[in-house]
């Protein structure tokens, strides 16, 4: 695999020949009708055969179109069983490795960056790598300390290969809609896009990675490395094992899926309250489970690779977790108003209040139990009522309107709880938004929580 300035030509082909590959299928697909299969048959044919080659071809280029992929990969949940299973191996590479790049290279940018003595820092480095991501590959070494490091290599170019990639996928936006239905595509190319220069830079990586380090230091639950060193594309952070998020979904136990699940919404909504930042890229590459910290203990959440996080120097929006509280409640008008208020109806829409409401309900079912399992079979359920243009839920969707700062937060939730659902986890939502969601509970019990928690400490 050589440098990815090199292979832009190359790139380009592959991304450009996508949508030629789309509508030869569905010539492909017209002729299976004409030939006495149903629509339905030949459009699930259809669209595996698609998937295939969509994920074939973005997990080859890494860049922009591994990170695309690898943000549509957490929405496999919301696919057909039939359409979904025959690529989630593909989908959970995308989550994990690429075509790694040549050692001379790793070699050249640690001499550039680091010095050319670069290898009296380390104790031990292995050249093979340990994981290969969209813009950047992991070695895995000793600092000179004798700590256990995961040294992080950018790719020469990465940034130029980033914009180009989701330029190109941008074009043909619409064609890959049907892959993931109820979910517009293009919104989460443009935001990607938007989010370029900030995963670039290994400075705000490692700066976001220290408040959340320092943050959960102590905790019980979740571990997050430390940096060790970092400087521009060469990022050097705590070396940390355990079961990667993949491997629990694919073959965890019931126990490891329900209490990484749990973990992971407890992470969701307790960072932003704790470090005023929200971790923006929840994929299951991200994740790892741990073992307990005493023989006494619970396995932890490892969470790694803070490239990409949203800042909320108040925590999320009190906005978010009144309307959700009020949508449980039935409060039909204070829903549609506070929705009005923060821009999610625009001024020139009049909805139905009571339709705004029944739109709700199914979404926020989670929210309401005491427990909720999170299955597949939900989110294609939610997905297909969203999806299907003949629906009351699509057409009241379509009027909806999602404000700019809302929209991180909102691509972060879905994809949480897109992993829950691949999990098939058992998780008790509720308790963590009554602790970390602010405006979940009315403001008299919030006050009594605070004093409780302040007396406890």
């Amino acid at each position: 695999m050589s440098d990815l300035p090199r292979k832009a030509v190359t790139r380009t082909a592959k991304l450009a020949a996508l949508p030629l590959g789309f509508a030869g299928r569905a010539t492909w697909g017209l002729g299976k009708r004409i030939g006495g299969k149903s629509a339905e048959m030949v459009g699930r044919e259809l669209q595996q055969r698609t998937a295939d080659q969509l994920f074939k071809v973005l997990g080859e280029l890494k860049g922009g179109a591994m990170k695309f992929g690898q943000a549509l990969s957490v929405f496999e949940s919301a696919l057909p069983e039939e359409v979904a299973g025959p690529y989630r191996a593909a989908l959970t590479k995308l989550q994990e490795a690429a075509p790694p790049m040549p050692t001379s290279t790793v070699h050249r940018v640690l001499a550039e960056r680091l010095g050319e003595e670069w290898r009296e820092l380390f104790l031990e480095f292995e050249e093979k790598p340990s994981a290969a991501a969209s813009i950047g590959q992991v070695h895995r070494a000793v600092w000179h300390d004798g700590r256990d490091v995961a040294v992080k290599v950018q790719y020469p170019g990465a940034g130029e290969a980033l914009l180009s990639d989701l330029s190109q996928l941008s074009r043909f936006a619409r064609l890959l809609g049907p892959l993931i239905p109820g979910m517009d595509v293009k919104p989460l190319i443009t935001e990607l896009r938007d989010r370029v220069s900030e995963e670039l830079d290994y400075e705000l990586e490692a700066g976001a990675q220290r408040e959340h380090a320092a943050e959960f230091a102590e905790d019980p639950d979740v571990v997050v490395p430390d940096v060790v060193h970092q400087c521009d594309q060469v990022l050097v952070t705590e070396w940390i094992d355990g079961i990667p998020m993949a491997d629990v979904i694919a073959e965890g136990t019931e126990e490891q899926r329900d209490r990484a699940g749990q973990l992971l919404a407890r992470f969701l909504f307790s960072g932003p309250a704790r470090t005023g930042l929200l971790h923006a890229d929840p994929h299951p590459g991200n994740f790892r489970l741990l073992p307990p910290a005493d023989a006494e203990g619970e396995p932890r959440l490892g969470v790694l690779d803070f490239g990409t996080v949203d800042r909320l120097p108040g925590g999320l929006p009190e906005t978010i977790g009144e309307s959700l509280r009020l949508t449980l409640e039935g409060d039909a008008e204070a829903v549609y108003e506070l929705l009005r208020t923060e821009g999610f109806v625009k001024e020139s829409i009049d909805l139905d209040p009571d339709a705004v409401l029944e739109y709700l309900v199914p979404i926020i079912e989670p929210a309401e139990a005491e427990e909720f399992t999170f299955t597949r079979s939900w989110m294609r359920t939610q997905a297909a009522r969203i999806a299907d243009p003949r629906s009351p839920a699509h057409q009241l969707g379509k009027q909806l309107n999602l404000p700019p700062s809302y929209l991180l937060i909102h691509r972060v939730t879905l994809s949480t709880i897109g992993v829950l659902c691949q999990l098939n986890a058992t998780v008790r939502l509720r308790e963590e938004l009554e602790v970390w969601l602010p405006g979940f509970l009315p403001e008299e019990f919030a006050h009594e929580e605070e004093t409780e928690a302040g007396a406890g400490a």
